[in-house]
């Protein structure tokens, strides 16, 4: 049984490389061209510190690769977003020390250990390394950007399934042509409220303190991670993006900008033109991964 075997074992819900860091130059992301690996995996990205924010606030990270040979590797990839939040730019640096913690952790022991000629036999799930990488990028925060938090949305694609983890109300999709999933949940307060019923969806979108969060990284011990698989949308996408998009463009126009744009850059471009469009708000922030029919 070889390393990304194991990996999978315990819990099992369901080119060159790219990597991409922000925050960066707005005009420079929404450039970036679609990026193929060798099986047609597609990704878009793209970023605006909106109509309303003089900084960005957002971070986001990727990375994909693919190998063949005598034993072949699953192909791999991980996407990040996250959402930063506090006064004095501290939800600028508390983004982006949890994208990098959370981008090295996860790519240390899940991708880099993929080339392990002598992999360990006591690998972790999956799983339990995403929380892991959350939960070490909260406790950094914590001790470094006082006052600072962020929201954080990372998913590992290995093989046949995304495993998504998440802290915060940015933002996983599953999404094709029968229909737009929300695969994360988020953890503001007004949420919470329509969960018990003490709200409607359509109140809670107009609530004045919908974007007040009960979770986040960077504010305290007591986080809580919530991690999921799920098989891969074969012919279909995952989206990660930041309120900024979502809080502001609606589930189908989303849907619809998806499955009409050539590509999945394409996609990311328009769907940061529609939220400024709108009036932008927020910082935007939006990664877009195309998975073709196996």
């Amino acid at each position: 049984m070889n390393f990304w075997q194991r990996l999978f074992r315990r819990k099992t819900s369901p080119s060159p490389d790219r990597i991409q860091t922000a925050p960066l130059d707005p005009g420079i992301l929404a450039r970036s061209p679609a990026v193929p690996t060798s099986r047609r995996i597609l990704i878009g990205s793209a970023q605006s510190t909106g109509m309303e924010r003089n900084h960005n606030e957002d971070s986001l990270f990727y990375l994909s690769g693919s190998s063949d040979g005598q034993e072949r590797m699953p192909d791999f990839g991980l996407f990040v977003v996250a959402d930063g939040m506090g006064g004095h730019r501290a939800g600028e640096v508390a983004s982006s020390i949890s994208v990098r913690t959370v981008a090295r952790r996860l790519t240390s022991e899940t991708i880099l250990r993929l080339f392990d000629l002598e992999p360990s036999d006591d690998s972790p799930s999956l799983q339990e390394v995403v929380q892991g990488a959350l939960e070490e990028a909260n406790a950094t925060v914590v001790d470094r950007v006082p006052g600072g938090g962020t929201t954080l949305t990372a998913a590992v694609w290995l093989g046949g399934q995304v495993t998504i983890g998440h802290v915060g109300d940015s933002r996983a999709y599953i999404i094709n042509r029968e229909a737009t999933r929300v695969v994360t949940r988020d953890h503001s307060l007004v949420q919470r409220l329509v969960e018990l019923e003490q709200l409607t969806e359509e109140e809670a979108a107009l609530h004045p303190q919908r974007n007040v969060l009960w979770n986040a990284i960077g504010q305290g011990a007591n986080l809580k991670v919530d991690v999921a698989s799920h098989p891969v949308p074969q012919g279909g996408y995952v989206l990660l993006c930041s309120d900024g998009l979502w809080g502001t463009v609606s589930d189908a126009e989303i849907q619809r900008t998806v499955l009409t744009a050539p590509d999945p850059q394409s996609a990311c471009d328009q769907l940061v033109q529609a939220a400024n469009a709108a009036g932008g708000p927020d910082n935007i922030t939006v990664i877009l991964v195309y998975f073709p029919v196996a």
